[in-house]
C-alpha cells in the first residue's frame, strides 16, 4: 500500500511542475508521508494557523479536509464569475487574459490539488463522522474544480469502507488481501485473496465492471529521498495556502448533535445502501 501510493506521487512529481498541482498529506501513523514534509515550500498545500506539514493528528485532519472542502465551495463560486464549467477552461481563460495583458479582478491560475490520507481506518475510528462528511463530499463534487482525492487503508472493512465512501470512489486498486471478503470490501467482487503480493494489484477503472490485473512498480525509501532532495535543489514557490474551516456552523454542529443520539443511524443507513431502497416498513423488518 505505502509503495503504492509513494509511486503515484513520484508519478506526479516527475512529470507536473510546482505551479500546476499541490499536495495535502493526511498521514495519522506518521511513517509514510512525512518524508515530503520538505517540498512544503515547492508542492504542498498547507493550513497555517495548523502547526503540521503533513498532517498527522486526527482532530487536524478533521479541519483540514473541512478547509479542502471550503477551498472547493470558493472555487466553484469563481468558476461561476467567470462562465465556466471546469479546472480546464478556467485556467485556459486566465491564461488568454494573461497574454492579452488583461487581469480579471482576484482571480488567477487554478494548481490542481491532491489529498492523500495514508490510513484511513486510524481516522474513521477516532472520528467518523467528522471525517467521513467532508471526504464524501469532496468525493462527489470536488473533479471539476481540480481536487482530487487518494484514500488508502490495511483495514479494508465495511467499518472504514462504508457504504457511502465507496460508492463515491469508482476507481479502486487492491493488493493482495487476506480473505475473499476483503477482497469483495474493496473491489465488489472476489479476486485480490488470489494475488502474489510484492505490487500485484487488480485496478477496478470507473464504469467497467472488471478489473485489470497490474504489477505495481516499485520505489525504495531511498529513491523517494534523492527525489525529494533534488526537487528541493530546484527553485522555491510559496505552499498553496488553504483557509482554516474550525467549525461548519451551529445548523450542521446541531444536526451532527441530534444524528449522534440515535444509535440506530449507522445501521440503517448500511440498510438502505446494501437494498438501494429506504422505506419504513424495511428499516422495521431488518432493525
Amino acid at each position: 500500500k505505502s509503495v503504492g501510493i509513494n509511486t503515484l506521487i513520484a508519478s506526479i512529481l516527475y512529470r507536473v511542475p510546482p505551479s500546476d498541482v499541490k499536495f495535502v498529506m493526511i498521514d495519522p501513523k506518521k511513517l509514510e508521508l512525512t518524508l515530503y514534509a520538505k517540498l512544503k515550500e515547492h508542492y504542498l498545500a498547507i493550513c497555517p494557523e495548523l502547526d503540521e506539514i503533513v498532517i498527522t493528528h486526527p482532530q487536524n485532519a478533521v479541519l483540514v479536509l473541512r478547509s479542502v472542502v471550503n477551498e472547493m465551495e470558493e472555487r466553484y463560486d469563481t468558476l461561476a464569475r467567470l462562465g465556466v464549467r471546469d479546472i480546464v477552461s478556467y485556467n485556459r481563460k486566465i491564461e488568454k487574459f494573461e497574454s492579452s495583458g488583461e487581469k480579471e479582478k482576484g482571480m488567477r491560475r487554478l494548481p490542481y490539488i491532491v489529498v492523500i490520507i495514508d490510513e484511513l481506518a486510524d481516522l474513521i475510528l477516532t472520528a467518523s463522522r467528522e471525517v467521513e462528511e467532508p471526504i464524501t463530499r469532496l468525493a462527489q463534487m470536488a473533479r471539476a474544480v481540480g481536487i482530487h482525492l487518494i484514500v488508502a487503508t490495511q483495514r479494508p472493512s465495511v467499518d472504514i469502507l462504508t457504504g457511502l465512501i465507496k460508492a463515491n470512489f469508482p476507481t479502486r486498486i487492491a493488493y493482495q488481501v487476506a480473505t475473499r471478503p476483503d477482497s469483495k470490501v474493496i473491489l465488489d467482487m472476489y479476486g485480490a485473496e488470489k494475488l502474489i503480493g510484492n505490487g500485484d494489484m487488480l485496478f477496478l477503472p470507473p464504469g467497467t465492471g472488471k478489473p485489470v490485473r497490474l504489477q505495481n512498480p516499485f520505489i525504495s525509501t531511498e529513491e523517494v529521498e534523492e527525489m525529494i532532495k533534488h526537487i528541493r535543489k530546484q527553485p522555491k514557490f510559496p505552499p498553496y495556502e488553504l483557509k482554516l474551516v474550525r467549525d461548519r456552523g451551529t445548523v450542521g454542529a446541531e444536526a451532527t448533535k441530534k444524528v449522534q443520539q440515535d444509535d440506530l443511524f449507522d445501521k440503517a443507513r448500511e440498510i438502505v445502501i446494501r437494498h438501494q431502497q429506504g422505506s419504513v416498513s424495511l428499516l422495521q423488518r431488518k432493525l
